[in-house]
């Protein structure tokens, strides 16, 4: 059984889908992470840093799921 890293390993390969979430996941990731070295957030900022968080949750539970997605292909693979 393959371990969540080399199926990561796979997918960055060989699905271009999987590789802009996570190039988008890490944008949103220093984005938040710019917004978070500030002392004081305008409400602007602090909505666009909620908004960052929403969009960034969203990108890694659909990683997340193409993970899943492979490892059950892989196993239904192994059955047959």
């Amino acid at each position: 059984m393959l371990t969540d890293d080399a199926i990561v390993e796979r997918l960055r390969q060989a699905n271009s889908e999987f590789r802009e979430l996570e190039v988008s996941h890490h944008r949103l990731d220093h984005e938040l992470n710019e917004l978070q070295r500030r002392h004081v957030l305008t409400p602007a900022e602090e909505l666009e840093k909620k908004r960052i968080q929403k969009e960034k949750l969203a990108k890694k539970d659909k990683l997340a799921e193409l993970i899943r997605l492979y490892r059950e292909e892989g196993l239904q693979a192994a059955a047959h």
